[in-house]
Formats: structure tokens, C-alpha cells, sequence
């Protein structure tokens, strides 16, 4: 039987850290109305997250990114808002610059005193914030058939995305540090491969029932079935600082999906390949960003990220004319020009170095580079 296109809606979160607008500290107990006035002001698209220096939003269902790129304005604008009453700032990054997380605290939910109960240490360096792009796919089988195939693309979206190169004061080397805090966790990395829905529900069940996890949100691969919605979820990328980044890539993203489904409908698909192939180029992302290449597996040598943009651009420009993202997916050739967030922050810091500033303070420069860029396009 033939599956119906899906709809391509998109759904963007994003987690926030809250720092002193003056200094750039990480802020580890808030003020107690802070969450309560954000609530009230955007009911049902705000939470809390583990840490409680940070925050969550989420944009309703959007038919298309204009829509999406309103809500995230909406979005960051009033969390900006807020916190300025209170003489702080919201930083769109997946890590603080400087900050330790030895001395933070965990949100005094249930779930999260779970998760700390459970992963001990590791959940304690948790001080990381990603970006999650869901795509509406409704078929449940199209879904889980599409999440094998764009698992070869994940790489090159986090290179696109890089913003954590410093981890409790230090240049850690890697463009995306989350990623290193992130994979220990159990149930992250690369999805496995399934060949139905079905398939993939059999060993969500398997863990239910061994009393491992309590439903699929404990799943945390790069993409994965949503738990709560009919949406194919993106999680590898770092959470990016400029609002225009974030858009370029869930557009990406959307575009790839529904050329995958294009290749589906002609009885096509994408070449799978071995994750252990894919995870080099993880690698390779997590470490340089897009400085130094990704393996074209077909070649079998490296190539420079911008001959692969621009291949992947030819590939889903019927796409991004369908979807009305075209201004989007092409943005990515302006982050190649001027770097991530973390080729900015970087340079920030060597600069403010260079020109006589001790580390702590070329470390502050750097989230005040982080604050203005977080709402440069709200």
C-alpha cells in the first residue's frame, strides 16, 4: 500500500543556560519566580531542565520554518526578557565556558532525581543544553525506515552546529565537547538499525519489561521515534547560538527526510552503511567541526565539508522549493564563510588573550560574545 506524503511539520527545543548578565557566571539556583513568570508568559512551551540553570522551549507544531522561525523569536525573545528583570541572560550554547559542574544543582523534579539517582557522576557533568528538530512523519514503519537512512547525515548537521569548545575553563581541542559528556550516558550515540516499527517497539518493550527504562523518552540516540509525538526527532546537534543557524539546520534536516521519502516512493533508498563508518565521521565532526573534512565513503578518502555541502544542497534543492526553506538550507554556505559558535568563541578568547587579558577574562568576553549572539536575530 502506498504511504501518503507526510505533512513535514517542525517542532524546535532548545535549552538555555541562565548566567549573570555582568559577569558571565553560570547562575546555579535562580530566582525562585524566575520559572513561575516564564510559565505564565508562555504557557506550555517552557520547563524546566535537569539543571536549574537551565531552561527549555519548545515551538508549537509549525506548518513550515517561517512559522518556526516566529515561535523561536517569540521564544528567546521572552526568555531574554524575563531574565533581564532579574539582571540575567539566556546563552544559546551546549556549555558554559567556565563553569563547574561539581558545585550545580539538579531541578527538584521526580524524574530528574531518577536520572540522578541512577547515572550517579555521570548525570552530575550533565551541564550540557542541546537542539532537538522533530519532523512530522506519521507512519509509524516510514518512520523508523527513515530514521536508518538519515543516520549518514547526522555528522554533517553536527558540524554545522558546533558550540561547546570549552569545558570548566579550558579549550578542550573539540569543536562539540557535549558530545564527549553526553555519550556517557547509556542509549546514546548512532540509532540502531530496524526494519519495521514493529521490530523497534519488540526491544522498547524488552527493556520496559526487564524494568531498565520506563518508556522510549529514555532513549536517547542522535534521532529517534519520538515517545510523545508521530514525529522523527534530531538530537545530535550541539544547540546552536544564532537563531538563523538553528533554522538552516532543522530546515536541513526536514529536506533530507523528505528526500529520503522521494527515493522511497521510486522504490529507492540511500545506501546503508556501517555505523562503524558513520561513527568515524561522528568522530570527525565532534572533533574539527567542518575544519577538516568527512570521509565520502564512496571515494574513500576525505573530503572538504564544503564539496559535501554543497553535494548535499544539490540533493535537496527540489525539496527546499517544495518546503519554501530554500533561504534556509542555503545559510549553511554563510556558517562555512564565518564559523560555528564555537570557531566564534574560540577566537573571542585567543583575541582577548592576545591582547593582554588573563584567562578568566578572555573566558567572560566569551559569554558576552555568547549573550549578544543569542538574541542578534530575536
Amino acid at each position: 500500500m502506498a504511504i501518503s506524503e507526510p505533512p513535514f511539520t517542525i517542532g524546535i527545543e532548545e535549552e538555555y543556560m541562565i548566567v549573570d548578565a555582568a559577569t558571565g557566571a553560570l547562575v546555579e539556583n535562580p530566582p525562585s519566580g524566575l520559572m513561575a513568570e516564564c510559565e505564565a508568559r508562555l504557557e506550555g512551551q517552557v520547563s524546566p531542565e535537569f539543571m536549574r540553570s537551565q531552561i527549555e522551549v519548545g515551538t508549537r507544531v509549525c506548518a513550515n520554518i517561517g512559522e518556526a522561525r516566529e515561535e523561536l523569536r517569540r521564544l528567546r525573545g521572552c526568555i531574554a526578557e524575563v531574565t533581564a528583570a532579574h539582571g540575567l541572560a539566556p546563552i544559546a550554547a551546549s556549555t558554559h565556558p567556565f563553569a563547574d559542574y561539581g558545585t550545580q544543582q539538579h531541578t527538584d523534579k521526580e524524574r530528574y532525581a531518577i536520572l540522578a539517582r541512577d547515572l550517579q557522576e555521570v548525570a552530575r557533568r550533565l551541564l550540557i543544553s542541546g537542539m532537538h528538530v522533530h519532523v512530522g512523519i506519521q507512519d509509524d514503519d516510514l518512520r523508523v525506515d527513515l530514521m536508518s537512512q538519515v543516520s549518514y547525515f547526522l555528522p554533517h548537521l553536527l558540524a554545522l552546529s558546533t558550540s561547546s569548545p570549552f569545558w570548566r575553563g579550558r579549550e578542550t581541542g573539540l569543536k562539540s565537547y557535549r558530545i564527549a559528556v553526553w555519550d556517557e550516558l547509556p542509549r546514546t550515540g548512532l540509532p540502531e538499525h530496524f526494519d519495521s516499527y514493529g521490530e523497534y517497539r519488540r526491544l522498547l518493550a524488552g527493556l520496559v519489561e526487564a524494568g531498565v527504562i520506563e518508556d522510549g523518552t529514555k532513549i536517547w540516540w542522535d534521532v529517534r521515534p519520538s515517545d510523545r509525538f508521530p514525529t522523527l526527532e534530531m538530537r545530535i546537534t550541539d544547540l546552536t547560538t544564532r537563531l538563523e543557524d538553528t533554522l538552516c539546520i532543522a530546515a536541513i534536516y526536514t529536506c533530507i527526510l523528505r528526500m529520503l521519502y522521494r527515493l522511497r516512493r521510486n522504490n529507492q533508498r540511500w545506501r546503508r552503511y556501517p555505523a562503524m563508518l558513520i561513527q568515524e565521521n561522528r568522530w570527525r565532526a565532534q572533533r574539527y567541526g567542518f575544519d577538516e573534512g568527512l570521509v565520502d565513503f564512496g571515494l574513500g578518502r576525505i573530503v572538504p565539508y564544503a564539496d559535501l555541502l554543497e553535494e548535499l544542497i544539490a540533493y535537496i534543492e527540489e525539496d527546499a522549493d517544495a518546503l519554501g526553506c530554500a533561504k534556509e538550507v542555503h545559510h549553511a554556505r554563510t556558517i562555512l564563510a564565518r564559523g560555528t559558535s564555537a570557531h566564534r568563541q574560540v577566537d573571542i578568547y585567543r583575541r582577548s588573550v592576545d591582547a593582554g587579558a588573563t584567562e578568566g577574562e578572555a573566558l567572560a568576553a566569551v559569554v558576552q560574545g555568547l549573550i549578544a549572539d543569542t538574541v542578534a536575530d530575536v
